[in-house]
């Protein structure tokens, strides 16, 4: 009687065990919720319309030869703005890298009216010789309190500590060497960062790489929900750069979505489909991401119900070459978002390459004073 009831509990047990699995599969290979093109065109409409701010906020060369931070003045590329806000602060930080013909590293800068940047200093370096992110290290997958649209871009504490994915090269020497991997950097004041973990979360060498990522993965965005953290990425085969998604539990172990890549290039985005940032926007999420084609690169949106299956909106937001001053006569890519309450304003930071270099740019969508 003894043996039977134990035969039946480990039956149940595996019972359930197998069916939570299953409905975590069912879960992920579900159908996606409809959206329709009216919806698309309706929820697109409130990121159109930006207003140029007339110079970068982040030139190429944001360090001068002289001064607390001489040491940098050789960076003469600046990229990847993301900007986010450290509990109990009024100011608003901003993480950008810099690449001096080395390597990249993440530096910070400050600001008070979201226009005018204080260089800050390194926010995170290279790693030792023998580890992934001995090129350079690029912050941007900060956990934040909140992902919606308006929130403040506060930081998350977890377990006494800020975190932040981070994309990393494991070469200096060149620009983007592959094959890049993501990796987990944490912080105790959301000013310095460290690794957390000598081992990347991902890389093309983990056994469930999937073909359209096999020769490098790219920058990360992080995003909490449903009890999950997501990891939206761009990876490449290739020349050709897609948007994948990969899920974990705790941070450190990650599981890649087995519908990879969760947004592919188009026919107006023949090469690239790269650096998703996700955020909620009542209903739905919002994904904005830059495309490539013929050459330049302009910034693009899709939508989703459920963060995995997403639905692009046919057009660019902001195509290459529209500032008066020509700063992104040939690339406007590489998004950050801030929203002001003072002032109901967005503030969309991008990369911009044209005739002045390679950076930090900005569109509005009010007109600033």
């Amino acid at each position: 009687m003894i043996r039977r009831t134990t035969l039946l509990m480990v039956t149940l047990v595996l019972t359930l065990c197998f069916s939570g699995q299953a409905a975590v599969a069912e879960e992920a290979a579900s159908e996606a919720p409809e959206i329709t093109e009216k919806q698309v065109q309706k929820w697109a409409e409130p990121f159109q319309g930006w207003h140029y701010y007339e110079d970068f906020v982040i030139p190429p060369r944001p360090f001068s030869d002289d001064g607390e931070f001489a040491r940098f003045s050789d960076i003469n590329v600046t990229d990847v703005p993301t900007v986010f806000r450290i509990p109990g602060e009024d100011r608003w930080y901003m993480s950008f890298i810099g690449f001096d013909g080395q390597g990249y590293r993440s530096f910070l800068a400050s600001s008070d009216d979201l226009v005018k940047w204080e260089q800050e200093g390194l926010a995170m370096g290279f790693g030792p010789s023998d580890r992934f992110d001995h090129g350079g290290a690029v912050l941007g997958g900060f956990l934040l309190q909140s992902y919606r649209l308006k929130a403040p871009r506060l930081l998350k504490e977890h377990n006494g500590r800020y975190w932040s994915l981070y994309g990393a090269y494991p070469r200096q020497g060149s620009y983007e060497p592959r094959p890049g991997s993501n990796g987990l950097a944490s912080s105790a004041d959301g000013m310095k960062w460290q690794c957390a973990y000598e081992e990347p979360i991902l890389s093309v060498h983990q056994s469930d790489v999937g073909e359209w990522e096999k020769d490098c993965i790219y920058q990360p965005f992080l995003v909490e929900h449903d009890g999950r953290y997501w990891n939206f990425y761009n990876a490449a085969r290739g020349h050709t750069e897609e948007i994948g998604l990969a899920i974990s539990e705790d941070l450190r172990h990650w599981s890649r979505y087995e519908e990879n890549p969760i947004l592919e290039v188009g026919e107006r985005t023949s090469q690239r489909c790269a650096d998703p940032k996700v955020f909620r926007d009542g209903d739905h999420w919002v994904m904005l991401y830059y495309g490539l084609e013929g050459g330049h690169a302009d910034i693009r949106v899709a939508f989703s119900r459920d963060l995995r299956h997403w639905k692009a909106y046919p057009e660019p937001l902001y195509e290459a070459g529209g500032h008066p001053e020509g700063l992104d006569g040939k690339h406007a890519h590489k998004i950050s978002l801030a929203y002001n309450r003072e002032n109901d304003t967005f503030y969309m930071y991008y990369c911009a390459v044209g005739k002045k270099g390679r950076g930090i740019a900005l569109l509005t969508s009010r007109p600033l004073d």
